[in-house]
Order: C-alpha cells, then sequence, then structure tokens
C-alpha cells in the first residue's frame, strides 16, 4: 500500500497560541511516517471541504472562552451539518481527536474536549485520547512534563494571557500536542492497512 496516510488538523485561534498549539499537532502527526499532514484554519475552511472527504483523520482544535470553543470554531462545527452531515456521512470512519487551549490551568478546557467528541461521534469517527498519564502530580514532576495537566481525552495547553503566542504554550504543552498528532498517524496508519487487509 504506497497511499500516504493524510490527517488534517483543523483549529481556530484568537491571538494566536491555539495556533503554535495547532502547528506542533501537525508536526507530530508529520512525524509518524508516511502522511500528508494538512493543517487547515477555520477562516479557510472553504477551500477544504472536498479535501477532507479524502482524508482519513481530522484532529480538532479550538481555545476555551467562556467554557466553551470559540465561537469561529463553532460556526465551522455548524457548518458541518450541511457540508457534510446531510450528504451521508461523509466523515464517517475517519479517526478523530481534539487539543484546546486556555489562560487558566482548568478553565473548563475538558468541556471543550467534550464538545469535540461529540461533534466527532456525530459524524460517526473513532475519538483517539491522548493516551499519556498525568505529568505533574506529584512533588517529583515538573512543569516540563507532558501532560502537565492531566488531561485523558484530548491535549490541553495553557498560554498565561499576559504572554504573546512566542512565549506560550509552553513547550511541554507543544511536545504533548505532538504527541496527541503523531498517536492519531499512527491509528490512521493502523486503521487504513486494516481496511486494505480485509479488502
Amino acid at each position: 500500500m504506497n497511499k500516504s496516510t493524510s490527517v488534517a488538523v483543523i483549529y481556530h485561534s484568537g491571538y494566536g497560541h491555539t495556533a503554535r498549539q495547532a502547528e506542533a499537532v501537525a508536526r507530530g502527526a508529520a512525524s509518524a511516517g508516511n502522511i500528508e499532514s494538512i493543517l487547515i484554519s477555520v477562516d479557510d475552511i472553504d477551500q477544504y471541504w472536498d479535501k477532507l472527504e479524502t482524508v482519513d483523520a481530522i484532529i480538532f482544535g479550538s481555545p476555551t472562552y467562556m467554557g466553551s470553543a470559540s465561537a469561529k470554531f463553532k460556526g465551522f462545527m455548524e457548518a458541518t451539518s450541511s457540508k457534510v452531515f446531510a450528504k451521508g456521512g461523509k466523515w464517517a470512519n475517519k479517526v478523530a481527536a481534539g487539543f484546546t487551549n486556555a489562560a487558566s490551568r482548568s478553565g473548563d478546557k475538558l468541556a471543550v474536549l467534550q464538545q469535540l467528541s461529540i461533534f466527532a461521534a456525530q459524524h460517526g469517527m473513532h475519538w483517539v485520547n491522548l493516551g499519556l498519564p498525568p505529568g505533574h502530580n506529584n512533588s517529583k514532576s515538573t512543569e516540563d512534563s507532558l501532560n502537565r495537566h492531566g488531561f485523558f481525552l484530548g491535549a490541553a495547553a495553557q498560554s498565561n494571557a499576559d504572554e504573546g503566542p512566542d512565549v506560550a504554550p509552553t513547550s511541554a504543552d507543544l511536545k504533548t500536542a505532538e504527541h496527541l498528532g503523531a498517536r492519531v498517524a499512527k491509528v490512521a496508519i493502523q486503521l487504513a492497512a486494516g481496511r486494505h487487509a480485509v479488502a
């Protein structure tokens, strides 16, 4: 099977922090082997609807605003009702995952990851979790640990509100995002190989 596996990373970023996280996710996906990694801002989504029907995996990312995904990202989600859902499940059986960023340690980021996973389920997609243990939960662990915030459903980053995207998220949060991208890509490769084997 020579065809590369393709992973799309769709995100919105209000201040640039979530964009850096998205870039790390895409970088992680690209590191997994024969992968086409596609980074898509929701601002440009209209150029990619047809392409998204052909990819093997889609990773969704949004900042957490007031305990929810951003309005722009929710606009993209709602657009899929006519662009994807109403057309007979064009994303069914694709691999999915999610990530989010907020200024606060928690900031109700779990609510956004749950929102993204339900969204993926509505499209019949297979959700992939972060697959890391909590990173910074004892006196011997540090802020440099992967999954330092202890999320399981997806990748969560924290960016200080008074620091720009040149400083935040931290390298640990970006490495956690890379881990998610690589994990999703590997699952997508395995699933594609399995489908090819049973075809």
